[in-house]
């Protein structure tokens, strides 16, 4: 079967929740492919998952809390500052905090919200500027299958990226006018450390709902991720594009 390769030389881009999972995964893939990758993040990655070639330039930490607007705002000016712009957005950061609505805490739903949905609206709202000035940027922001459906014991999750959907389709019709497109990946159950905390038979049940037999690996979403940072995508705007293995089929 063909190889697609992806080429994002001298491309500026931003992952949020860079340190691990899908965004780690991200950062590295587009450092392979010739970005300057900036990654915000609480904690900084390992410092052995660094495998890459000798022409990619490492990906930079920023010790940000998406939480915060004011840590927000600074570290996207410290990277426009130090870049001179941000072409690339990938909105990745997010936690869970599972809970049947009845028992769910204030505190649990809030921060899930914070997160995942206010979170992506801080930096998004941060980086628009630069981008609508020079008429060009790709966005790209994680969401989940169960945005797209009701999954017990996730009220605030599925919330939350629900709302992202929304945000993706709102900001996709603001920015798109100015040469920025806004869409969205959905991901069934990945091999993520997130996903390896949950009980085993809560991955087995995500497994059999799949089509293909399988969780899905952080470069299955990846490959979706960079198609929809490339410009063979400049003409999907505002979509979600499952990549569940066929858990929504």
């Amino acid at each position: 079967m063909g190889r697609i390769r992806f080429d994002f030389t001298d491309d500026v881009a931003l992952v949020t929740g860079a340190a691990s999972g899908i965004g780690l995964a991200t950062a590295l893939a587009l450092a392979r492919c010739g970005a300057r990758v900036h990654g915000f993040d609480l904690e900084a990655p390992d410092e052995n998952v660094w495998d890459l070639p000798e022409e990619a330039v490492r990906p930079v930490h920023h010790a940000v809390d998406v939480r915060e607007p004011d840590a927000v705002r600074s570290g996207v000016g410290e990277v426009i500052e130090r870049e001179g712009r941000i072409d690339l957005l990938v909105n990745n950061a997010g936690i869970t905090r599972d809970g049947v609505l009845w028992k769910l805490s204030d505190e649990a739903w809030e921060d899930v919200l914070a997160v995942n949905l206010s979170g992506a609206f801080r930096v998004l709202r941060a980086v628009a500027p630069s981008m609508r000035e020079r008429g060009r940027g790709r966005i790209v922001n994680v969401a989940s299958v169960n945005a797209l459906r009701g999954k017990f014991g996730q009220v605030n999750y599925a919330a939350s990226k629900a709302g992202l959907v929304g945000l993706t389709r709102a900001a996709a019709r603001e920015l798109g006018p100015r040469g920025v497109t806004v869409n969205a990946v959905a991901p069934g159950m990945v091999e993520t450390p997130m996903s390896a905390a949950l009980p085993a038979e809560v991955l087995e049940q995500a497994r059999a709902e799949t089509a293909v037999g399988r969780l899905g690996k952080p470069g299955d979403v990846v490959a979706a991720i960079l198609f929809l940072l490339s410009d063979a995508a400049a003409h999907v705007v505002g979509e979600t594009l499952r990549v569940d293995g066929g858990q929504l089929s």
